[in-house]
């Protein structure tokens, strides 16, 4: 691949990329590098791809800083685009073309993108009048070129290199600035993996996800192929044969995808998960006779922070320890270190911490803050605990503690004591109204039963802390990045019945019945319709109960105290206590 443009040199940790590109190129040229249902690309076809596409940007104008937002996640042209940005000294704004206009709108505007680039989207869909490119237009440069740029920038290690918003696709979007100093680092810390040369690896993932980068880089520098699967147009078989039908040499998943994927990845001869937290069982599962890596790390750390691999008999039920070149800090409320064995937020430091949030100085001064014994560090919000051997604990996110009841509960302490024999996977999330948890399980061989599974939880957890609704599903909801969608779970519960047995159980036979059933209902801020479930176990307790009690006076005219209702506690022995005392009164009068 010949220089990427005649005027500008690239930065220097993209150099290295396309030094990689041209080193596959020359090695195997015939092999594939990008792989999608609409077509591939040779590993010589991207090289020429790249040198082609970065000319053509640079006679439209593009250059150092400019800012150019790539919806081209999907398309066998993706990795055409985002090193052709980067070869001009550009920075790319990774987005997804399917999520909702106005969030596209919001990013583009928040990073101040001067041009798209994009396989579907149009500036009608987007409606904020940036010139849009399509992925063919790399290839035909303009009539009339833009006027010239600077020939030779002087880049810096903080400039610009990528915008990724980690709101979603709904929210206020919140972008992170990742320089290519940053970006140096992560490569630096990839190049040392060793991973297996040549085959296929998988993307999956939302494009606008940092996970997206991972897999990208990760597989760039090994030169495996970009085996880029379309979740949501996957075949009819699902998403493990569309993972099969690569026979992936790599493969990188969130654990959640991973579950969903089995036997999808049987020809994978490395496996990296990340993302959110593995499950012990999934990992052993998938470690054994391959290499297996568990890593973790939050987008404003440059993708990746820590790692646990089993090559080197790391436990994968960890988050290991820092990547070549990072630091890693486990503190309490005021700063300082916490002793091994206790739990303490993690702060991550290093080249690899990024530059901040987006026109954001509040907030990054919040979050990024400068120590003077650590240097600049990173505030993850997650807690950890060191262990002897100097691995760490991931024991849950600091923002999804939750208040029930007047009580703080930790969701992840809920999904730890949950997973086990019989437990492939669980997520803990607030029923609708706050009042109560909810746990959604994937059950394996020997699970044992939903009563059984909360009198265990009851037995480990506190009283407000057990879930009062189990429900069984083959898998769990997925966001648009893999991760397990708990927001998903709680809308779906509305719906649900209460029981969580995924059975349609019947409504109430009678008008008496059905006056119980709602009171109940507006008393739980939930769907109950088992007439056999227990109150308390459906989420009641004291204060819900004396409010429940003045509800039925008023819609029944009877009075039920304390102690009779924690003698009848289903809706049936309610209803029937509730008829027996009108049958009383009829009959005394």
């Amino acid at each position: 691949m010949p220089t990427t443009s005649s005027t500008t040199t690239p930065p220097a940790v993209i150099s290295r990329l396309l030094a990689h590109v041209r080193g596959h190129a020359a090695e195997r040229p015939d092999e594939p590098a990008v792989i999608t249902a609409d077509g591939a690309l040779t590993w010589a076809e991207l090289a020429v791809s790249v040198d082609t596409a970065s000319r053509t940007l640079h006679a439209h104008g593009i250059g150092h800083g400019t800012v150019v937002a790539l919806a081209t996640g999907r398309d066998r042209h993706a990795l055409t685009a985002l090193l052709s940005v980067w070869a001009l000294g550009a920075t790319a704004v990774l987005l997804d073309e399917r999520h909702p206009a106005a969030h596209l709108g919001s990013v583009t505007a928040n990073s101040d993108a001067e041009w798209i680039i994009a396989a579907e989207l149009t500036p009608e869909v987007l409606g904020n009048g940036l010139p849009v490119l399509t992925a063919s237009d790399l290839f035909e440069e303009p009539a009339e070129a833009a006027a010239a740029v600077a020939a030779e920038p002087k880049y810096s290690p903080d400039d610009v290199a990528y915008v990724i918003h980690t709101s979603g696709s709904s929210g206020r979007p919140k972008g992170v600035d990742v320089s290519f100093g940053n970006l140096e680092a992560f490569v630096d810390a990839i190049e040392t993996l060793g991973m297996p040369r040549g085959g296929n690896g998988v993307v999956a993932v939302s494009p606008a996800f940092d996970g997206w980068l991972w897999c990208t880089l990760l597989y760039l520098v090994h030169g495996n192929a970009l085996g880029i699967v379309d979740l949501a147009r996957s075949a009819a078989d699902g998403p493990a044969a569309a993972i099969a039908a690569l026979t992936p040499r790599v493969v990188c998943l969130t654990p959640s995808l991973l579950a969903a994927c089995e036997g999808g990845v049987d020809s994978a001869e490395a496996i990296v998960v990340a993302g959110e937290p593995c499950p012990p069982d999934l990992a052993k599962r998938h470690a054994t006779g391959r290499r297996m890596l568990n890593v973790y790390g939050p987008t404003e750390a440059t993708i990746a922070a820590t790692w646990a691999d089993s090559a080197r008999g790391d436990d994968l039920t960890t988050i290991g320890t820092s990547i070549p070149g990072y630091a890693v800090h486990v503190l309490d409320p005021e700063g300082r270190p916490v002793p091994d064995g206790e739990e303490g937020e993690l702060y991550i430091g290093g080249p690899g911490v990024a530059l901040g949030y987006r026109h954001e100085p509040e907030l990054t001064a919040r979050h990024f803050v400068t120590d003077p014994l650590l240097g600049r560090v990173y505030g993850t919000g997650d807690l950890v605990r060191r262990r002897a051997d100097g691995q760490l604990e991931f024991r849950g996110r600091g923002d999804t503690q939750v208040k029930v009841r007047g009580f703080r509960v930790e969701l992840t302490e809920i999904e730890r004591r949950a997973v086990g024999p019989g437990v492939a996977q669980a997520v803990a999330y607030l029923l609708p109204g706050g009042r109560t948890v909810g746990l959604a399980v994937v059950p394996a061989e020997g699970y044992p039963g939903d009563g059984e599974l909360r009198d265990l939880l009851a037995a480990r957890l506190p009283a407000h802390q057990v879930p009062s609704v189990i429900r069984r599903l083959e898998t769990l909801p997925l966001t648009p990045n893999g991760k397990t969608d708990r927001a998903a779970l709680a809308t779906a519960h509305a719906a649900a019945d209460g029981d969580g047995s995924g059975r349609q159980l019947p409504e109430p036979a009678d008008a008496l019945l059905s006056t119980v059933t709602r009171v109940w209902n507006t008393a739980l801020e939930q769907p109950v319709t088992d007439v056999d479930a227990d109150f308390f176990a459906s989420g009641g307790h004291s204060l819900l109960a004396a409010g429940m009690i003045t509800a039925l006076r008023e819609e029944t005219g009877v009075s039920l105290s304390m102690r009779e209702l924690l003698s009848n506690p289903t809706i049936r022995a309610c209803a029937d206590l509730v008829r027996a005392r009108l049958a009383q009164t009829t009959a005394a009068s």
